[in-house]
């Protein structure tokens, strides 16, 4: 039960392809409030092309995150085609050379994550972006583990931060991106992105425990 083997587990990319799908319209929805409505279209656009590359028999997840990663890239409009390539990217290199995923690379990953986005963005934490769920997700995983708590708990840990961070961003003015011209107007309603990102690291929660158990 201490980790995921690699080779069988690029399948965990194919349930965030179906986990954004299922989640379209509600993303858009949380977008259409104080942004342009499309981030659930566009997530859907992208996910769904990277899915169809993967094919029914996904390769081991370095190479199904690469994938994933270039094709946001290339086919998601705007700024979140890049953020979110360059998060699943930093997600693969933090595998690189492991057969396994074990609580310690999965850290790796959420940190390499985090890092590859505030790289290439001009956000910080507080400025209602996915970095809002993004960064109390990977501090409450690292709390979990120094605690000597076990991955899947780890997890559970993980997955409560994200939801917490998101929900946290329904209370803040938006500093970046489009909305942040709407100053004042943009409280009230959570981030798109944020929300987006919650679902994604659920998913992969969710996901790794199911294959944990096996």
């Amino acid at each position: 039960m201490s980790g995921v083997r690699i080779e069988t587990a690029g399948g965990l990319v194919k349930e965030l392809v179906e986990a954004i799908n299922a989640n379209r319209t509600w993303l858009s929805e949380i977008d259409g409030a104080i942004g342009d409505g499309d981030h659930g279209i566009n997530m859907s656009k992208g996910f769904t092309s990277a899915g169809a590359k993967l094919g029914d028999t996904p390769p081991p997840l370095p190479e199904a995150l690469n994938v994933l990663s270039s094709t946001l890239m290339e086919d998601m409009g705007g700024s979140m085609g890049p953020l979110y390539g360059y998060l699943f990217s930093r997600m693969a290199d933090a595998l690189e050379g492991k057969s396994k995923l074990e609580a310690d690379d999965f850290g790796a990953m959420l940190r390499g994550a985090l890092e590859g986005v505030q790289e290439i963005g001009s956000a910080s934490v507080g400025d209602k972006t996915l970095l809002d769920a993004l960064a109390p997700a990977s501090e409450a995983f690292d709390a979990a583990l120094a605690a000597g708590k076990p991955f899947p708990q780890a997890l559970d840990e993980m997955a409560v931060a994200a939801e917490r961070g998101r929900d946290s961003t329904r209370d803040m003015v938006a500093k970046v991106g489009r909305s942040a011209r709407l100053g004042e107007r943009s409280r009230g309603v959570m981030d798109a992105g944020a929300s987006s990102c919650c679902l994604i690291l659920q998913t992969l929660a969710n996901g790794i425990k199911t294959r944990l158990s096996e």
